[in-house]
């Protein structure tokens, strides 16, 4: 895979959503978009990233979500390689009961994909 390689359809990824969870259960749909930065969280200017990932441990780390309390949907995806600013990182959906529940849900999925699924290494300007 490369950056921006067949990046999925969030329309694509929603309707599924819609069609194979438990709607009755269902009443929220939250997606993260992560794109690269201009600027590091320190501050310093950066041109792009290379981008390493672990698929093994995303799959897992999907799979586990799935049972967190409340959620009805999740699904990730992680791009990879030379990244430029405003690239595409990850793309993360969630469905679940309430607000509470999915909102917690999308912030831990988006943790443990941050820390252990990819690898940035920032270019620096």
């Amino acid at each position: 895979m490369g950056p921006l390689a067949r990046r999925p359809s969030l329309d694509e990824w929603l309707a599924e959503a819609k069609r194979s969870c438990d709607l009755s259960a269902t009443g929220m749909f939250l997606v993260h978009n992560g794109v690269v930065r201009g600027t590091s969280r320190s501050g310093e200017i950066v041109s792009g990233m290379d981008l390493s990932v672990d698929r093994k441990r995303l799959d897992e780390i999907v799979e586990s979500a799935r049972m967190m309390e409340g959620v009805t949907y999740v699904r990730a995806w992680v791009n990879e390689g030379a990244l430029q600013v405003g690239d595409d990182i990850m793309y993360v959906v969630v469905a679940g009961d309430i607000r509470e529940h999915v909102f917690e849900a999308l912030q831990a999925i988006v943790r443990m994909i941050k820390s252990q699924v990819v690898r940035e290494v920032e270019h620096r300007a």
